[in-house]
């Protein structure tokens, strides 16, 4: 009987374009003349090859112009809607009256309204159970294997330790526990904070600079190279060190001449230190050279 409701489409549907491809669908698997049929969101964008949003703009001008009708009380095979095309119906109840004229007739007719509408049941379509729960009502025009309802377990993320910082108090762009800053790892401290280590004192006594300057040269000495680099920037304790034996051991007591030597003006060594130390300060030396007037 899908061909009465077809052929209304084709000759009596205001419907034009897409709107007119998807009442086609419909109708097409309407089985009897009370042109009833299923259609799912997915089916009648397969049937049309229009899109979702295509086909759900159609739909609604057909609701809305009265050439559709959507059945809540009825499902289809796998909870799709059921839709019934009424004036379909009508026109194929009213050529049925017309070969029919009698009484008896229309009246046999109406009460068989229950048996048509369970004979559908062979082609998928049976009343919606009422009341349904709420959890398992599903989209029609959706997937039939939805999500659960209940509320997933959050996934832990971060740093699960309370009142610590996700990368730790030593990052980079942080200040250390003792609030000085390094790019390369190590603290660094200016220069007036820096003492004299037990190694740097022994270097100093091991390489005479303690008996050629006695205690006081050695303080004045320690005194002059901490005015002299209270400017300069924060450095590690390794490299103040380095600086400090430098200072020192071009430092010269009162009426001697001073112990570095300069590139080309003789090879000895200053108080043990190797060739390249010794290069190394005579180039410090070139720069920072006290002149008695600090």
């Amino acid at each position: 009987m899908s061909a009465d409701a077809r052929e209304w489409v084709w000759s009596h549907s205001s419907s034009r374009g897409n709107a007119r491809l998807v009442l086609l669908s419909i109708a097409d698997r309407a089985p009897d003349e009370q042109c009833i049929a299923w259609a799912s969101l997915s089916s009648l964008v397969d049937r049309t090859g229009a899109s979702k949003s295509t086909v759900r703009e159609a739909l609604d001008w057909l609701l809305r112009a009265g050439e559709l009708e959507q059945l809540d009380d009825l499902t289809g095979p796998q909870r799709s809607t059921v839709y019934r095309l009424p004036p379909a119906a009508e026109a194929v109840a009213q050529a049925a009256r017309e070969l029919e004229a009698d009484d008896t007739s229309a009246g046999e007719s109406e009460a068989s309204l229950t048996l048509r509408i369970s004979a559908l049941r062979r082609y998928g379509i049976r009343p919606r159970e009422v009341p349904e729960s709420p959890a398992t009502v599903r989209n029609p025009g959706g997937p039939e294997t939805g999500r659960s309802r209940r509320n997933p377990v959050r996934r832990r993320t971060g740093n699960r330790h309370h009142g610590v910082p996700e990368s730790g108090t030593q990052n980079r762009s942080e200040p250390k526990v003792n609030r000085r800053y390094s790019s390369g790892g190590a603290a660094v401290t200016p220069a007036a904070a820096w003492q004299v280590d037990p190694a740097t004192h022994t270097w100093a006594r091991q390489q005479g600079h303690l008996d050629r300057l006695g205690d006081e040269g050695l303080r004045a000495a320690d005194a002059k190279w901490r005015a002299h680099r209270a400017d300069h920037k924060p450095r590690s304790a390794d490299a103040w060190a380095a600086d400090w034996r430098s200072w020192v051991a071009r430092e010269h007591a009162p009426g001697r001449p001073p112990l570095y030597v300069l590139p080309g003006k003789g090879t000895a060594q200053l108080g043990g230190m190797t060739p390249t130390e010794a290069h190394m300060a005579a180039l410090l030396a070139a720069l920072d050279e006290p002149t008695g007037s600090e």
